[in-house]
């Protein structure tokens, strides 16, 4: 018997990988987090599966179906939004599953923060503007954030943002987000990304905070800061298809 921690995607069940769907399709039991995944996500699984929408449950329910799936011998489909290293709150049932002794694989999925970037049309690390990537969320009611690691800190390295957790948040992270990018700073707010309702809006850190406001937003939403999501940059093409410069796959210099 294994517990399968399965990626599924921001929410579009076409993001599935294959190996996601051919689990959730082979496993008896399917739990997933309904606030997060939609049905239709978990559709594939089997004729006569128990699924469950784990929404309203605690983490000792859901280990409790768990372990009567361990006693009958039956594998199950635990099925979490986006990529399970990223928020999905599985290290603790990691702690559980190998107290217990039960075996367990991970299968990744599609973050929210590419599902996002697609949707925007965008790279997130344009060259010589923003080369890496930071993702972080805001405390909020939720577990408090470890010492040092603050969105001042972050934006310090001037990187692009993608920030979770945060969209009724956002007075907070334009005062501390504009003394390192500016008031004109491009930020996009993209809500339920990957559902029929996604919604994209596009401003600056000055003023998204009002539009969403007014586009009535108050969860499930990301955010992504930085000059990389300008429309426009004067930024140079990259090394890696420059003509000039050889490399170990192109090792000559093309007219």
């Amino acid at each position: 018997m294994t517990v399968y921690f399965i990626g599924a995607g921001p929410g579009d069940p076409e993001l599935l990988t294959l190996k996601a769907a051919r689990m959730i399709g082979q496993c008896p039991v399917c739990l997933y987090a309904g606030s997060l995944v939609p049905a239709e996500v978990v559709a594939c699984a089997p004729e006569g599966a128990v699924v469950m929408d784990t929404a309203p449950m605690t983490l000792d329910e859901t280990h409790g179906v768990i372990m009567d799936a361990h006693a009958k011998g039956q594998d199950v489909a635990r099925v979490h939004s986006g990529d399970p290293s990223l928020y999905g709150a599985i290290a603790e049932q990691i702690r559980r599953l190998k107290a217990d002794g039960i075996d367990y694989q991970i299968i990744p999925g599609v973050p929210a923060y590419a599902a996002a970037a697609a949707a925007l049309g965008t790279e997130l690390t344009v060259p010589e503007v923003a080369q890496s990537i930071i993702l972080t969320r805001m405390s909020m009611k939720s577990t408090g954030m470890p010492e040092g690691e603050t969105l001042e800190n972050f934006a310090r390295t001037g990187a692009t943002l993608a920030i979770h957790l945060g969209v009724r948040a956002l007075r907070e992270i334009e005062r501390q987000l504009t003394p390192y990018y500016g008031a004109a700073c491009p930020t996009a707010v993209i809500y339920r990304v990957g559902w029929p309702d996604q919604m994209i809006i596009r401003g600056t850190l000055t003023d998204v905070r009002e539009k969403v406001r007014a586009a009535k937003i108050t969860r499930t939403a990301l955010i992504l800061v930085g000059p990389a999501l300008a429309d426009s940059h004067g930024f140079p093409d990259s090394a890696l298809y420059d003509a000039a410069r050889p490399h170990v796959l192109r090792p000559r210099v093309k007219a």
